[in-house]
């Protein structure tokens, strides 16, 4: 059994069984890859993909199970190899981020812009998606951080730790009604249409809670993932907007009337996320302290101690998070 055979199983697996796509990825041959994973299911006695012809068709259920494990051999091998550079140049490497449109948009420029200063050798990366999305690749390991406000719960395999704590606001062009009122309230907004993030985006759900609580049906007409396009919407008349107050600049939005909606949602809270069992190199733990101070290499160090999510907020039980 080679690594080149575990790679090349858990790659096809995440290339929807496409080995011709997996090649291309790998840079090597599709006859090559094909002749591994036969010796490899040779060598187990059992097959890890089923097959229609020369097409591979499915996991097999053993096949899962030993795609599971290739993972978590290959992630260990990867530890090794940060180990190793950490010692052999602390402060070179690739550093890749899983994100929504929100973070990298509003919340990450400075810190990207402050790392990229500070370890120019780094290569960085990021990646944009849904929340689901973006567990996912910190969970199989296709990046090092997941930076969401939901979905990463999903996954049992992530240490999350809090970064900080943000609200909605109501955005209008100018001379809407609900300008003139003397204060903002959901029975008043459930009136108009309204345009908002997707649900299992940015906080959607604290909003539909909301509502729901009070027993009102928001008449939601329009969704994006992307703040700026939901302004757009707002501009053209659609409906009114709900997005995170972070998204909204008095600068480049003058066009358009914040209203606060503290008071209406819950805040929503922003975490990192990493698998378990990931070496965090020195200038991983530099970019989260740069994002959220407070998550000091102490204090990473007692949450990589944790076992389980109880455990984890149990840690950050009372810490007072900085509100975006």
């Amino acid at each position: 059994m080679k690594l080149q055979q575990l790679r090349y199983i858990w790659e096809v697996a995440h290339h929807d069984l496409n080995v011709s796509a997996t090649a291309q990825s790998l840079y090597t041959s599709q006859p090559g890859i094909s002749k591994q994973i036969r010796l490899l299911e040779d060598e187990l006695g059992v097959e890890v993909f089923a097959r229609s012809g020369k097409h591979l068709t499915r996991v097999t259920p053993a096949g899962e199970r030993i795609i599971n494990t290739a993972g978590e051999i290959l992630r260990k091998v990867e530890s090794i190899k940060q180990i190793a550079q950490e010692f052999s140049n602390e402060k070179k490497g690739t550093l890749s981020i899983a994100t929504t449109h929100t973070q990298a948009r509003y919340a990450l420029p400075p810190v990207i812009s402050a790392f990229i200063k500070q370890y120019p050798d780094v290569s960085l990366h990021m990646h944009q998606g849904t929340p689901m999305q973006i567990a996912e690749m910190a969970a199989d390991g296709t990046v090092d951080f997941a930076i969401a406000t939901e979905g990463l719960e999903l996954f049992n395999d992530l240490i999350m730790m809090p970064c900080y704590r943000w609200n909605r606001c109501v955005v209008v062009p100018q001379g809407h009604p609900l300008t003139k009122l003397p204060k903002l309230t959901l029975e008043a907004l459930a009136e108009y249409a309204i345009v908002t993030y997707v649900f299992g985006f940015t906080g959607r759900s604290k909003l539909d809670e909301a509502f729901s609580h009070r027993g009102l049906t928001p008449k939601v007409v329009f969704t994006a993932a992307d703040a700026d396009v939901i302004k757009t919407y707002v501009r053209l008349g659609l409906g009114v907007g709900i997005v995170a107050k972070m998204a909204v600049d008095p600068k480049l939005d003058p066009d358009l009337v914040v209203l606060d909606a503290s008071e209406l949602f819950e805040a929503s809270i922003t975490k990192i996320g990493f698998r378990r069992g990931t070496f965090l190199r020195g200038f991983m733990c530099d970019f989260i302290e740069k994002f959220a101070p407070h998550l000091t290499r102490d204090v990473m160090a007692k949450a990589v101690q944790c076992h389980n999510k109880v455990e984890l907020e149990e840690l950050f039980e009372g810490v007072e998070l900085p509100l975006h």
